[in-house]
């Protein structure tokens, strides 16, 4: 059995920056930069999960493998495991990344760093990674996501909780970076169940996992990649490449 495929999920109703897959980065689709980054991480094949047709085309003139999704599926979530039954319907593959497509500029090393996380970790049912907060803003910012981590090693821990509150003491706050790897029975466990009280409060789906008994485990990582989720954040990951 091999280890590892990714799937990056990917529709153009988004609500803050609709068509944001296709939206243009230095000559390329914001997807198909997503799905380089994913191809240099190595660490096996790559799929884009699409909810529309206008992405598969964009994704296979450039070289790369997409698979058309039911565009009524609840989440991305939801969109990596149909994908995911699609291309590997006998399960060759014990582990799916979920990589969102719109960070284009992730680094290969993070994605391998979750996959490895994974294999390294035969406790762990859902990998995702953090990064050091940037700065102390980070700390009440609702907008950035903070892992509270029982380290086991210094590249490593067991999530605990994860939250859009305000952290406090002097200990390092870790940012959490929006990739997930899921064993095969995890996913399906997960898209079976409905949102949990604890995912709708701070609006943040892996508290379901951890409500419904699934471990999660985190690689620590040098640094948070660019997230487009907005017009402002397109201009500015527009800029970064052009500097």
């Amino acid at each position: 059995m091999s280890f590892a495929i990714v799937v990056i999920p990917a529709r153009m109703a988004a609500q803050r920056l609709p068509g944001k897959p296709l939206a243009d980065i230095g000559g390329l689709p914001m997807i198909v930069r997503a799905l380089r980054q994913a191809e240099a991480a190595d660490i096996g094949p790559v799929v884009v999960a699409a909810g529309d047709a206008e992405i598969v085309e964009a994704v296979e003139s450039h070289g790369g493998r997409s698979i058309l999704t039911d565009p009524g599926l609840p989440s991305g979530s939801d969109r990596v495991r149909a994908a995911l039954q699609a291309v590997d319907p006998e399960g060759q593959f014990e582990a799916v990344i979920n990589l969102q497509g719109d960070m284009p500029f992730v680094d290969p090393a993070t994605i391998a760093a979750v996959a490895r996380l994974m294999a390294e970790e035969p406790d762990c049912d859902i990998g995702t990674a953090v990064a050091m907060e940037a700065s102390t803003g980070d700390r009440t910012n609702p907008d950035v996501v903070k892992a509270v981590l029982a380290m086991t090693a210094a590249d490593r821990g067991r999530a605990l909780y994860f939250t859009r509150s305000t952290l406090y003491g002097d200990a390092p706050v870790w940012r959490h970076i929006g990739i997930y790897g899921y064993r095969r029975a995890a996913l399906d466990r997960f898209c079976a169940a409905p949102p949990s009280p604890l995912e709708r409060r701070e609006k943040l789906e892996q508290l379901r996992a951890l409500e419904m008994g699934l471990s999660i485990w985190a690689a620590v990582v040098d640094q948070a990649p660019i997230s487009v989720d907005s017009p402002s954040d397109l201009e500015a990951a527009r800029a970064s490449l052009a500097s």
